[in-house]
């Protein structure tokens, strides 16, 4: 006689077989997790700051379960998106929101992209500054996850090119008067958003040429990324998943991701979130196929090819 595994719905106390799954659940637990993963937050992470149970998480996680319009609320605040996004249908605000959507709906990457760039430069919000030599920003933003080598080669590159270093973190410690770690603390993820755009667009009006390592997270915020896409010439740094940890772990990380049982899984899916937007940079360099010196080599060419600089 066969089984079949049933998932409890904490909410209502009732078992659901994996082929009973709605397809509005399932779709519902994937973006729930691609956004986590995206922000860099583990479970247990997203369960401290939403009020919800892992238990309940992973549930909605993985589709099963009649999730409550409130835990999707205290979801939604933690990871920084409203609810629209979680349900999965932003664009029915409006009559010009449903046409607009039927326009780009079968758009290929290449297209949207266009469109992107273009409606940025009309509203003046962002989205490109331009592609050529003659057009090209002179600051240089190198992007990518922690580990990728935005430090270390920056401050390189900075140096070869006669640019400011500068370290976006270290920006936004000296705009808010306190540490990363004391400003999610004290105030959240969301007032850390906030320091982070400030003390990037300080940056940008202060240094018309400069070399600026940026956050990891930093793609998360739509705004943001506009803003640095729109004034920078953006490198993408890319690392093997154990490059990255080996990196961090050097540097004396002691935060939970470093900690964690489940670390290289946590750190696989914060890649995988974020891929699809470090891609938007005009660049991209792995820093794991070479060593340090033949890895700066191919950088300082990119941008001095970039920015029409002599090699």
């Amino acid at each position: 006689m066969s089984s079949t595994i049933l998932h409890v719905d904490e909410a209502a106390g009732v078992g659901v077989s994996p082929d009973e799954k709605h397809p509005f659940l399932v779709a519902l637990g994937e973006r729930v997790r691609s956004l986590r993963s995206r922000r860099g937050m583990t479970r247990k992470a997203l369960a401290t700051a939403s009020d919800v149970s892992e238990r309940h998480l992973a549930n909605l996680e993985y589709g099963v379960g009649n999730v409550s319009i409130l835990v999707l609320l205290q979801v939604s605040r933690a990871l920084q998106c409203s609810p629209a996004e979680l349900i999965g249908d932003i664009t029915t605000r409006s009559p010009e929101w449903l046409l607009i959507r039927e326009l780009l709906e079968s758009a290929d990457e290449a297209t949207l992209h266009r469109v992107r760039v273009t409606v940025g430069e009309m509203l003046g919000t962002g989205g490109s500054h331009g592609s050529g030599a003659s057009q090209r920003s002179s600051c240089v933003a190198l992007i990518g996850l922690r580990g990728a080598g935005k430090s270390t080669l920056g401050k390189m590159l900075a140096d070869d090119l006669g640019f400011p270093f500068v370290e976006l973190s270290r920006e936004i410690e000296k705009f808010a008067g306190f540490s990363i770690s004391e400003i999610q603390a004290l105030y959240g993820q969301n007032a850390y958003r906030r320091y982070e755009r400030r003390a990037l667009e300080e940056s940008v009006q202060i240094y018309p040429e400069a070399v600026i390592a940026t956050p990891g997270g930093l793609v998360s915020d739509p705004a943001t990324f506009n803003l640095l896409l729109q004034h920078c010439t953006t490198v993408w740094l890319q690392a093997d998943p154990e490059d990255h940890m080996r990196r961090v772990l050097a540097q004396g990380d002691t935060r939970p991701v470093s900690a964690s049982r489940e670390a290289m899984d946590d750190l696989k899916g914060i890649l995988a979130g974020r891929a699809a937007f470090y891609a938007k940079a005009e660049f991209r360099l792995d820093t794991s196929a070479a060593p340090l010196q033949e890895t700066f080599e191919a950088l300082r060419r990119i941008v001095r090819e970039a920015l029409a600089l002599p090699l």
